[in-house]
């Protein structure tokens, strides 16, 4: 068996008219750098992403989802250094691939690939799985508090008991919580993301015993620059709102490292951690997490449908991952491209895929209508 094409399609899917944020927020979430524009300055739905099919010369296809705004060059030299190569004979855990924010989008389409020559569901390629549905999270941007209430009041209903939202020192996270405790009632939690912008633990002291009067702030993540792990250990020691760190793989550039984990735990700077990147990266982190006996869940970046559902077969497969994680693309977005929707149970979770591979199909029409540029077939 030898991979002998890999076809790229560049697609652009936007969200939900208000699904991100209320009506006159204008911050962007994307962190990273886009060519000439520095972080926090463009949309995540406004990028690029990558649908991979990889295609062998017996007819095994897997297809996969790469990261929004990765890079034309990189993601075509990669696809040609791929052809020719036995599927078969690679380790799925360290691919012939260097590690870049591309990395991903192959992997998904090689997982996918194995699992259906082999006739097994992802899972099963990552040593099998511990649960047959994922804990999940609901999700927003930055909302004012009262619209911020009727978006939880509305998830409630649909079956989620918590959701996390953005922060930043622009808003009053305090009143944000008030008023999702009021519209949502006392059982719906919050997770709280400012994504480090609360800057400096002073900062953070003033209004963190009012989070805590509040009741329904479940956890904190990254409240404060990651580097701080010891101000991240200080807000534990005087709070009683467990804090959480995040680290993404594919956040390398904001020098985000596994090795962040470890410092973590030798610190006791955490309570919990909230791991995404490769389906391979994440089990190993979540091995880590198991050996330290902390829960974890798996992250995102409100991607579409093939992506969240090789998360779902690694949150499946790692013991520890019993947090909610952030599989929530089609609550934000206009598709996931996929056929067959991900099945949500309607009580915050969601099924994991039981067909070869990833268990899911792109769907042709939708690809079509989101594709945004030229398709290239390597």
């Amino acid at each position: 068996m030898k991979i002998d094409r890999v076809t790229l399609t560049p697609v652009v899917v936007p969200a939900k008219s208000g699904a991100i944020h209320s009506d006159g927020i204008q911050t962007a979430l994307h962190m990273l750098v886009v060519g000439g524009k520095s972080g926090w300055s463009v949309e995540f739905d406004e990028l690029t992403k990558w649908i991979i099919e990889i295609r062998t010369d017996d007819g095994a296809v897997g297809v996969g989802e790469s990261l929004r705004s990765v890079q034309t060059e990189r993601i075509h030299e990669m696809a040609m250094s791929l052809i020719g190569k036995d599927p078969q004979k690679m380790n799925l855990r360290d691919l012939p691939l260097p590690y870049s924010r591309e990395y991903d989008g192959f992997e998904c389409a090689l997982y996918d690939l194995m699992g259906k020559v082999l006739g097994v569901p992802a899972y099963r390629l990552l040593g099998g799985a511990y649960r047959d549905k994922v804990y999940c999270s609901a999700w927003f941007g930055q909302r004012y508090p009262e619209d911020a209430g009727a978006q939880a009041a509305r998830f409630k209903e649909m079956g989620y008991d918590c959701l996390k939202f953005k922060g930043s020192l622009k808003e009053n996270p305090v009143e944000i919580c008030r008023e999702i405790k009021k519209q949502a009632g006392d059982d719906f939690r919050v997770i709280i993301d400012p994504n480090g912008r609360w800057e400096r633990p002073a900062e953070v002291m003033p209004f963190l015993r009012d989070l805590e009067e509040v009741g329904n702030v479940w956890l904190l993540e990254d409240p404060i620059p990651r580097w701080n792990l010891r101000g991240f250990r200080f807000l534990r020691e005087k709070g009683d709102i467990p804090i959480a760190l995040h680290t993404a793989i594919p956040y390398m550039e904001l020098f985000q490292k596994p090795q962040d984990v470890l410092t973590a735990l030798e610190l006791d700077a955490v309570d919990y951690f909230n791991f995404n990147g490769p389906m391979a990266w994440v089990q190993k982190l979540g091995d880590i997490a198991e050996v330290a006996n902390m829960p974890f869940w798996h992250g995102s970046e409100v991607d579409l449908g093939l992506l969240e559902a090789s998360y779902i077969h690694s949150a499946a497969s790692s013991k520890m991952c019993t947090l909610p994680s952030d599989i929530f693309g089609r609550l934000i977005r206009e598709h996931d491209l996929l056929k067959t929707p991900l099945e949500f149970t309607g009580d915050g979770h969601v099924k994991v895929p039981q067909g070869a591979g990833l268990g899911v199909e792109v769907e042709p029409d939708a690809l079509e209508k989101y594709r945004a540029g030229e398709t290239i077939v390597v």
